[in-house]
Protein backbone atom coordinates (compact mmCIF):
# COMPACT_ATOMS: atom_id res chain seq x y z
CA UNK A 1 0.00 0.00 0.00
CA UNK A 2 2.78 2.43 0.87
CA UNK A 3 4.56 1.65 -2.40
CA UNK A 4 1.37 2.27 -4.37
CA UNK A 5 0.77 5.55 -2.56
CA UNK A 6 4.38 6.61 -3.23
CA UNK A 7 4.05 5.80 -6.92
CA UNK A 8 0.81 7.78 -7.02
CA UNK A 9 2.53 10.82 -5.57
CA UNK A 10 5.43 10.52 -8.00
CA UNK A 11 2.93 10.26 -10.87
CA UNK A 12 1.14 13.38 -9.60
CA UNK A 13 4.42 15.31 -9.54
CA UNK A 14 5.16 14.19 -13.11
CA UNK A 15 1.77 15.30 -14.44
CA UNK A 16 2.05 18.60 -12.59
CA UNK A 17 5.42 19.37 -14.17
CA UNK A 18 4.23 18.11 -17.55
CA UNK A 19 1.20 20.44 -17.43
CA UNK A 20 3.43 23.38 -16.57
CA UNK A 21 5.88 22.55 -19.37
CA UNK A 22 3.04 22.10 -21.86
CA UNK A 23 1.79 25.62 -21.10
CA UNK A 24 5.10 27.07 -22.33
CA UNK A 25 4.72 26.01 -25.93
CA UNK A 26 7.05 28.68 -27.26
CA UNK A 27 9.87 27.41 -25.06
CA UNK A 28 9.30 23.86 -26.33
CA UNK A 29 9.38 25.13 -29.91
CA UNK A 30 12.69 26.95 -29.33
CA UNK A 31 14.19 23.87 -27.66
CA UNK A 32 13.19 21.76 -30.68
CA UNK A 33 14.76 24.28 -33.06
CA UNK A 34 17.88 24.43 -30.88
CA UNK A 35 18.22 20.64 -31.21
CA UNK A 36 18.05 21.03 -34.99
CA UNK A 37 20.84 23.61 -34.84
CA UNK A 38 22.97 21.19 -32.82
CA UNK A 39 22.53 18.37 -35.33
CA UNK A 40 23.19 20.71 -38.27
CA UNK A 41 26.32 22.06 -36.59
CA UNK A 42 27.84 18.59 -36.28
CA UNK A 43 26.86 17.83 -39.87
CA UNK A 44 28.71 20.84 -41.26
CA UNK A 45 31.64 20.14 -38.94
CA UNK A 46 31.91 16.61 -40.32
CA UNK A 47 31.83 17.96 -43.88
CA UNK A 48 34.60 20.37 -43.03
CA UNK A 49 36.98 17.93 -41.32
CA UNK A 50 36.47 15.39 -44.10
CA UNK A 51 37.13 17.96 -46.82
CA UNK A 52 40.46 17.79 -48.70
CA UNK A 53 40.43 21.60 -48.69
CA UNK A 54 40.53 21.77 -44.87
CA UNK A 55 43.98 23.36 -44.61
CA UNK A 56 43.22 25.90 -47.35
CA UNK A 57 40.16 27.03 -45.40
CA UNK A 58 42.17 27.98 -42.30
CA UNK A 59 44.12 31.21 -41.69
CA UNK A 60 47.64 30.98 -43.11
CA UNK A 61 50.06 29.24 -40.77
CA UNK A 62 47.38 27.95 -38.36
CA UNK A 63 45.81 24.56 -37.71
CA UNK A 64 42.35 23.38 -36.80
CA UNK A 65 43.08 23.35 -33.06
CA UNK A 66 44.01 27.03 -33.11
CA UNK A 67 40.98 27.81 -35.28
CA UNK A 68 38.59 26.04 -32.88
CA UNK A 69 40.27 27.41 -29.74
CA UNK A 70 39.77 31.01 -30.84
CA UNK A 71 36.18 30.21 -31.82
CA UNK A 72 35.27 28.69 -28.46
CA UNK A 73 37.20 31.27 -26.43
CA UNK A 74 35.49 34.27 -28.01
CA UNK A 75 32.03 32.81 -28.68
CA UNK A 76 31.49 33.11 -24.91
CA UNK A 77 31.42 36.89 -25.26
CA UNK A 78 28.18 36.67 -27.15
CA UNK A 79 26.70 34.30 -24.57
CA UNK A 80 27.68 36.58 -21.70
CA UNK A 81 26.33 39.65 -23.49
CA UNK A 82 22.98 37.94 -23.96
CA UNK A 83 22.79 36.82 -20.31
CA UNK A 84 24.60 39.43 -18.18
CA UNK A 85 21.89 42.09 -18.26
CA UNK A 86 19.12 39.54 -17.65
CA UNK A 87 20.99 38.04 -14.70
CA UNK A 88 21.65 41.45 -13.15
CA UNK A 89 17.99 42.45 -13.39
CA UNK A 90 16.84 39.12 -11.97
CA UNK A 91 19.22 39.44 -9.03
CA UNK A 92 18.10 43.01 -8.31
CA UNK A 93 14.46 41.98 -8.50
CA UNK A 94 15.10 39.03 -6.21
CA UNK A 95 16.77 41.12 -3.48
CA UNK A 96 14.20 43.93 -3.82
CA UNK A 97 16.67 46.59 -4.96
CA UNK A 98 15.52 46.98 -8.57
CA UNK A 99 12.93 49.69 -7.99
CA UNK A 100 15.22 51.67 -5.67
CA UNK A 101 17.97 51.51 -8.28
CA UNK A 102 15.79 52.64 -11.15
CA UNK A 103 14.22 55.61 -9.34
CA UNK A 104 17.62 57.18 -8.64
CA UNK A 105 19.13 59.86 -10.87
CA UNK A 106 21.50 57.32 -12.39
CA UNK A 107 21.02 57.18 -16.17
CA UNK A 108 19.76 53.89 -17.60
CA UNK A 109 22.90 53.64 -19.74
CA UNK A 110 25.10 53.74 -16.63
CA UNK A 111 22.97 51.12 -14.87
CA UNK A 112 23.20 48.79 -17.86
CA UNK A 113 26.93 49.34 -18.36
CA UNK A 114 27.64 48.83 -14.66
CA UNK A 115 25.63 45.60 -14.67
CA UNK A 116 27.83 44.12 -17.36
CA UNK A 117 31.29 45.15 -16.15
CA UNK A 118 31.99 42.24 -13.80
CA UNK A 119 30.74 39.45 -16.14
CA UNK A 120 32.93 40.75 -18.98
CA UNK A 121 36.00 41.20 -16.76
CA UNK A 122 35.55 37.65 -15.43
CA UNK A 123 35.15 36.39 -18.99
CA UNK A 124 38.33 38.20 -20.09
CA UNK A 125 40.20 36.33 -17.35
CA UNK A 126 38.70 33.03 -18.49
CA UNK A 127 39.60 33.78 -22.11
CA UNK A 128 43.18 34.45 -21.06
CA UNK A 129 43.23 31.09 -19.27
CA UNK A 130 41.90 29.36 -22.41
CA UNK A 131 44.66 30.86 -24.55
CA UNK A 132 47.36 30.27 -21.91
CA UNK A 133 46.55 26.56 -21.58
CA UNK A 134 46.48 26.25 -25.36
CA UNK A 135 49.89 27.94 -25.62
CA UNK A 136 51.57 26.05 -22.75
CA UNK A 137 50.43 22.51 -23.48
CA UNK A 138 48.72 22.17 -26.85
CA UNK A 139 50.78 24.03 -29.42
CA UNK A 140 48.74 27.20 -29.80
CA UNK A 141 51.27 29.76 -31.01
CA UNK A 142 50.07 33.36 -31.53
CA UNK A 143 53.61 34.67 -32.07
CA UNK A 144 52.72 36.84 -35.04
CA UNK A 145 49.44 38.04 -33.53
CA UNK A 146 48.25 41.62 -33.94
CA UNK A 147 47.17 42.13 -30.32
CA UNK A 148 46.09 45.72 -30.82
CA UNK A 149 43.90 44.69 -33.73
CA UNK A 150 42.45 41.78 -31.75
CA UNK A 151 41.63 44.14 -28.87
CA UNK A 152 39.86 46.55 -31.23
CA UNK A 153 37.82 43.70 -32.75
CA UNK A 154 36.94 42.44 -29.26
CA UNK A 155 35.75 45.84 -28.01
CA UNK A 156 33.65 46.40 -31.13
CA UNK A 157 32.22 42.89 -30.75
CA UNK A 158 31.22 43.53 -27.13
CA UNK A 159 29.38 46.69 -28.17
CA UNK A 160 27.50 44.84 -30.91
CA UNK A 161 26.67 41.88 -28.67
CA UNK A 162 25.62 44.16 -25.80
CA UNK A 163 22.86 45.63 -27.96
CA UNK A 164 21.35 42.16 -28.30
CA UNK A 165 21.70 41.59 -24.56
CA UNK A 166 19.89 44.82 -23.67
CA UNK A 167 17.03 43.86 -25.99
CA UNK A 168 16.81 40.55 -24.12
CA UNK A 169 16.75 42.41 -20.80
CA UNK A 170 13.89 44.53 -22.13
CA UNK A 171 11.90 41.36 -22.73
CA UNK A 172 12.56 40.25 -19.16
CA UNK A 173 11.46 43.62 -17.76
CA UNK A 174 8.16 43.32 -19.64
CA UNK A 175 7.35 39.63 -19.24
CA UNK A 176 9.22 38.73 -16.01
CA UNK A 177 10.90 35.69 -17.54
CA UNK A 178 13.98 34.98 -19.62
CA UNK A 179 13.78 35.71 -23.32
CA UNK A 180 13.55 32.38 -25.20
CA UNK A 181 14.60 34.14 -28.41
CA UNK A 182 18.13 34.64 -27.09
CA UNK A 183 18.67 30.88 -27.29
CA UNK A 184 17.51 31.04 -30.88
CA UNK A 185 20.04 33.82 -31.55
CA UNK A 186 22.80 31.76 -29.93
CA UNK A 187 21.77 28.68 -31.88
CA UNK A 188 21.77 30.47 -35.22
CA UNK A 189 25.06 32.18 -34.41
CA UNK A 190 26.79 28.93 -33.42
CA UNK A 191 25.50 27.27 -36.60
CA UNK A 192 26.42 29.91 -39.19
CA UNK A 193 28.86 32.24 -37.40
CA UNK A 194 32.02 30.19 -37.90
CA UNK A 195 32.37 28.76 -34.40
CA UNK A 196 33.74 25.33 -35.36
CA UNK A 197 34.18 25.61 -39.12
CA UNK A 198 34.65 28.42 -41.66
CA UNK A 199 31.56 30.08 -43.07
CA UNK A 200 32.77 29.04 -46.54
CA UNK A 201 31.66 25.41 -45.98
CA UNK A 202 28.01 26.44 -45.59
CA UNK A 203 25.49 26.43 -48.44
CA UNK A 204 24.81 29.80 -50.07
CA UNK A 205 21.62 30.70 -48.11
CA UNK A 206 23.37 30.09 -44.78
CA UNK A 207 26.44 32.07 -45.91
CA UNK A 208 24.09 34.97 -46.59
CA UNK A 209 22.54 34.57 -43.15
CA UNK A 210 26.02 34.53 -41.61
CA UNK A 211 26.64 38.02 -42.98
CA UNK A 212 23.63 39.31 -41.07
CA UNK A 213 24.94 38.45 -37.59
CA UNK A 214 27.81 40.15 -35.73
CA UNK A 215 29.46 36.92 -34.53
CA UNK A 216 30.65 36.11 -38.05
CA UNK A 217 32.68 39.32 -38.29
CA UNK A 218 33.89 38.98 -34.70
CA UNK A 219 35.35 35.49 -35.12
CA UNK A 220 36.79 36.25 -38.55
CA UNK A 221 38.47 39.33 -37.13
CA UNK A 222 39.83 37.57 -34.04
CA UNK A 223 41.24 34.73 -36.11
CA UNK A 224 42.73 37.08 -38.67
CA UNK A 225 44.42 39.14 -35.94
CA UNK A 226 45.54 36.31 -33.64
CA UNK A 227 46.31 33.53 -36.14
CA UNK A 228 47.10 35.38 -39.33
CA UNK A 229 48.72 38.52 -37.90
CA UNK A 230 46.45 40.64 -40.11
CA UNK A 231 47.16 44.35 -40.27
CA UNK A 232 44.72 47.22 -39.83
CA UNK A 233 43.93 47.40 -43.55
CA UNK A 234 42.75 43.78 -43.53
CA UNK A 235 40.88 44.13 -40.24
CA UNK A 236 39.14 47.40 -41.04
CA UNK A 237 36.18 45.93 -43.06
CA UNK A 238 35.43 43.52 -40.21
CA UNK A 239 35.84 46.24 -37.58
CA UNK A 240 33.60 48.58 -39.57
CA UNK A 241 30.89 45.91 -39.83
CA UNK A 242 30.94 45.35 -36.06
CA UNK A 243 30.80 49.09 -35.37
CA UNK A 244 27.89 49.31 -37.79
CA UNK A 245 26.00 46.65 -35.83
CA UNK A 246 26.79 48.52 -32.61
CA UNK A 247 25.66 51.86 -34.07
CA UNK A 248 22.26 50.32 -34.87
CA UNK A 249 21.76 47.98 -31.92
CA UNK A 250 22.95 50.13 -29.00
CA UNK A 251 20.62 53.14 -29.58
CA UNK A 252 17.75 50.84 -30.54
CA UNK A 253 18.19 48.65 -27.47
CA UNK A 254 18.41 51.66 -25.12
CA UNK A 255 15.20 53.05 -26.62
CA UNK A 256 13.39 49.71 -26.25
CA UNK A 257 14.66 49.26 -22.68
CA UNK A 258 13.55 52.77 -21.69
CA UNK A 259 10.13 52.12 -23.21
CA UNK A 260 9.88 48.81 -21.32
CA UNK A 261 10.66 50.60 -18.05
CA UNK A 262 8.03 53.26 -18.68
CA UNK A 263 5.52 50.57 -19.55
CA UNK A 264 6.09 48.58 -16.34
CA UNK A 265 5.95 51.73 -14.22
CA UNK A 266 2.59 52.61 -15.73
CA UNK A 267 1.22 49.10 -15.13
CA UNK A 268 2.86 48.83 -11.71
CA UNK A 269 4.59 45.55 -12.57
CA UNK A 270 8.22 46.66 -12.39
CA UNK A 271 9.17 44.57 -9.37
CA UNK A 272 6.72 41.70 -9.84
CA UNK A 273 8.39 38.27 -9.88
Amino acid sequence: MNARRTLGKIRAFFWRDFSIARSYRTVLLFETIEALFGVATFYFLSRFVESPALERSLPFGSNYFAFALVGFAFFDYMGVALSAFDASLEEARGNRTLEALLVTQTPVSVILAGSAIYPFVALALRTGIYLAWGTLFFGFSPRSANWAGATAILLASILAFAGLGILSASYQILFKRGNPAKWLVLGVSSLVGGLMYPVAVLPAPLRLLARLIPLTYSLEGMRAALLGGAGWRQLWPLLAALLGFAAILIPASFAVFAWALRRTKVTGTLTHM
